[in-house]
Formats: structure tokens, sequence, C-alpha cells
């Protein structure tokens, strides 16, 4: 018996030794909290208030401008001239302008005919528009398609034009620039653009080319999306929730109030020859319509939101895919920002106030800001006060602001108000993801130029939907798992339960619902559930 004893020697030795790491740390811990951590919290719970001021600020100010635009502003028909265009007994279709449609797209197997088919159905005189298919597809099986698909519509008597490149160069900006050099293009004086999983109505150039046509001034003419999955997974719900905003309120006000906003990319119409004016199409970053969009404005030219003209697209349904375009999302604009800073400030062209509006509320508070307080605040700092309670966080920005800023981005979306919360830790979950890129942006890291397109199903959406359900997921670093996520929900998790047991602020019910929400995110979880309408 007493040999066996001995073995207990060894629990003891280990619970001891336990002991000694556990005081040890404390000991480094009290000696560094006072004179460096505390100091540092509080600079960095200083900044993170200050952000989240120029925040609010920005979201009541553009609150109160839609407002103001919705009971006195004029409609777009008002406040441009606007008339019909009419067939004439004598010009016959020569009053209509030559449109040129262009659909840029790459290995768009599941959408093509989709978005070929919606624009060969345009309605406009078939002398006076030309369907453009840029296909950039690597997949010999999908170019052969694609074509096929062209000529089919051509046997109909729809004009309308395949064009490949032997290379990639400069991605989408690349195949729109290339687009732009034929011959037949330099004909046109407005082209009409649409990513492949887009379906304008037949009428989307008769409500927006009579105002480019009637207005000199105007160099875009910008629609409006709506989704046709946004009911297809939870994730694509809190997708539908703030791309609402962007919409309904972002570009509304920048249209109204400085008659500039970013342009999206596609569901648009530019005028060719201020395209031309700004430099044309450049690649050097992941947003090129936005490149555009601030140099066109930049000579002077004004933009138009026309928010009752829509589009249906697609959204993202998977997580994998989503993550691509939010990284192209974030990082794009940041990089954009670090190369046109100085030249928006050096140009003379437009006022001061719109080089403030451009600089301040565009780039930094909407593009920069907003991720980086996002992430910053509520997912490091304001956890870190529970491990430290000298620094303590003010009730207006813990509770109140986030409160009213959430509230006011709800409202884009009224049908998912049910949705609040898990919209907001949705966006706190994604906001590591959207800093990380705003950084690589800004310093022009290794991803900075990544560009990864957008993964689209169309009609195979259910389907694959449904395929997927069984098949077994693959576990790869990187792809699946998701490190950085299971960091910080593994952070947050620890700040609740010290939170639970030692603390006075009473975080750690967020806290653990926000560390829950890092690892569905860490291990490529999201968009699994469906909510109910």
């Amino acid at each position: 018996m007493d040999r066996f004893s001995s073995t207990t020697l060894l629990p003891d030795t280990f619970v001891g030794a336990r002991d000694d790491v556990t005081e040890q740390f404390m000991i480094i811990w009290g000696q560094m909290k006072a004179p460096l951590i505390v100091p540092l919290l509080r600079i960095a719970l200083f900044l993170c208030l200050l952000m989240s001021l120029m925040l609010f600020i920005e979201r009541v100010y553009m609150s109160i401008v839609i407002v103001l635009v919705k009971i006195f502003g004029k409609k777009p028909e008002k406040r441009y001239k606007w008339e019909p265009l009419k067939d004439d007994l004598e010009l016959g279709n020569s009053v209509y302008p030559t449109v040129l449609v262009q659909i840029p797209m790459y290995n768009e197997k599941e959408v093509y005919q989709l978005s070929i088919g919606a624009a060969c159905g345009l309605s406009w005189p078939s002398d006076r528009i030309i369907i453009q298919v840029l296909d950039d597809s690597t997949d010999p099986i999908v170019k052969n398609l694609v074509e096929m698909e062209c000529q089919r519509w051509a046997s109909k008597g729809i004009n309308i034009k395949y064009e490949i490149r032997d290379n990639r160069n400069g991605y989408k900006a690349g195949a729109l620039k290339q687009g732009l050099k034929h011959a037949y293009a330099k004909q046109c004086n407005y082209v009409a653009i649409f990513d492949a999983d887009f379906q304008p109505e037949p009428n989307f150039l008769q409500r927006s080319i009579p105002f480019l046509v009637h207005n000199p001034e105007l160099a875009l003419v910008q629609a409006r999306w709506v989704f046709v999955n946004a009911d297809e997974c939870l994730m694509t719900r809190m997708q539908e929730m703030s791309l609402d905003y962007h919409f309904t309120v972002e570009q509304e006000v920048g249209s109204a109030t400085h008659a500039f906003f970013g342009f999206n990319g596609t569901a648009g119409v530019w005028r060719i020859a201020a395209i031309d004016e700004a430099g044309g199409w450049k690649d050097r970053t992941t947003v090129e319509d936005m490149d555009l969009a601030v140099r066109a404005s930049l000579k002077g030219w004004k933009f138009l939101y026309l928010g009752t003209l829509m589009v249906k697209n697609e959204l993202p349904s998977t997580f994998k895919a989503f993550r691509y375009q939010q990284h192209r999302w974030s990082c794009g604009p940041a990089n954009l920002f670090r190369k046109m800073v100085s030249e928006i400030v050096r140009n003379k062209k437009v006022s001061f106030w719109k080089k403030v509006y451009v600089i301040y509320s565009f780039f930094m508070v909407r593009k920069i800001v907003a991720h980086i307080v996002t992430f910053v605040f509520y997912c490091i700092v304001l956890p870190a006060t529970v491990l430290v309670p000298e620094v303590e966080v003010p009730k207006w920005a813990s509770v109140y602001i986030p409160l009213i800023i959430t509230i006011l981005n709800a409202v884009g979306t009224p049908r998912s108000l049910h949705l609040l919360v898990f919209w907001i830790l949705f966006e706190n979950g994604m906001s590591l993801h959207r800093t990380k890129a705003t950084l690589i942006g800004l310093l022009e890291a290794g991803r900075v130029n990544e560009w990864v397109v957008t993964e689209k199903l169309g009609d195979a959406l259910k389907l694959k939907s449904a395929i997927k359900a069984f098949k077994r997921p693959r576990f790869r670093i990187g792809e699946r798992i998701h490190l950085l996520e299971l960091g910080t929900g593994a952070y947050l998790f620890f700040c609740g339960c010290y939170d639970l047991a030692f603390g006075k602020n009473h975080y750690f019910v967020y806290l653990f619902i926000q560390a829950v929400t890092f690892f569905i995110m860490g291990f490529g979880y999201v968009g699994t559930f469906v909510p109910h309408s």
C-alpha cells in the first residue's frame, strides 16, 4: 500500500505547479495592469468612442436627409428633365440613341441564360441596341454553352455579339474596357452594364435613358437591386437588410444632396463620353466601378439614383462566396481611398463641400470607420473592460448609440425587424473579416488585388441547396475552418466567463452569444438556418 500511495505525489505536484503558474501570471498581470494595460485600454476606448460618434452622426444625418427628401424632396422626374422617347414619322428610330448592353461573365454556367435572355428582351428599337456578352470563362464547356446561347438569340434577329479575350488581365474592368474598343461600340452613346445574375425588366432602358438624353450633365443612372433569393437562408436575409439600407438611404442621400454616389458595378447606364473623359476603366483596385465613379465625379459629372427602377439579382447563398465578396467590397474602397485622397484634395472642378462629403462621409466613415469600430469596440475593447474594471464604458456608448444605429439601419427592411438581434450578431461577426480586408487595402498588403468571382446558382439554387444538405462537408483549414473567428470567439467566451464569475459589467450574456456567433462563423456553418417571414 505504501508503494502505491506514492503515486499520489504526481497529482499534488501537478496541482502545485498549476497554482504556481496561476499565481505568477496574476502577479505579472497586476504589475502590468496599472502602468501599461489601463492607459492603453483608455486610449483605445477614447478612439472607439470618437469613431462611434462619427458613425452615429453620419447615420443620423443621412436619416434626417432621407426624411426630408421623402417629405419635401422632388422626385427624379422633377429634379431632372424626363420625357419618354417616341417614334418620329420623319426621323423614325433615329430619335433613339444607340445603346450598348454589356454582360461580363466568368464561368457563369447557372445564370448565363437568365442575364442574356433578360438583356435580349429589353424594349428598344432593334437597330439601336447592341447586346455584348464579354465571356472570360476558362471552362471550355461553359464557353461553348454561352456562345451557343448567343447564336440562338442572333438567329432570332437580336443584334448580339459574343466577345472573348486571350487573357483575363484586369478582370471585369479589363473586359469592359476591351468591349468598348470594338468598332460597333464606338457608334454607341450609352452603355448599360449587367452582371451575369442580373435580370432587368423590359422597360429598363425606356425609364433610364431619357434622363441621360435630356440632361447632358448626367453621367450615370443607377437602378436599385432586389433579390430573388433573400429568403433562401438566414444569411441572405441579413445581407438583404444591409443592402436595402445601402440603396434606400446611402445611395438616395448621395444622389439627392451631392449628385454623387458609388456606382454599384451593375444595373446602371453610363454616358460613354463621361467614361472616356474620366479616363476609362482602370484595374488598379478590386472596385473598378467605384474608381470610375469617383474620377467621373471629379470631372464635374452628376449621378442619379433611381430607387423606383429595380433589377432582380442573386445574393451569395454560401458563406465562402459571401466572405470573398465582402473581402473585395471592404478591401477595394480602402485601397482606392489610399490611391485617390490626394487627387480629390487637389481637384479644382468640384466644390469644397463635395470634397468633404467624398473624403469624410463616403470613404472615411462608411468604408473605413464603420468596419473598424464595429470589430475593435464591440469585439475587443468592450470585452476587455470586463478584465480591466478600472476602465469604464459610458452607457451612451455601449447601449444608446448602437441601439439607435441599429434601428436606423433596420428601417430599410421593415419585414425583417424581428431578425434585428441576429443581424447585430452577424454584422459584429463579419466585422472581423471586413476590418482585416480594410487594413489590407489601406496598407496594400498581400491580398489587396485578390479577385474571386462570386458564385451564383440561378435556377439551380433550390436543387443545389437540397443536394448540399446531404453532402458531407469537407473540412479544410482556411476554407471551412476560420482560425481568426475561432480565436475571437474564444476570447469573448473567456471574457464572458470572467464577467460572470468576478465582473460587475454584466456583459456576459452578450459576450456568450457573440462568442457562439464567432464559433459558428469559424466553423463555416453560417447560412444553415432558414428564417420564418
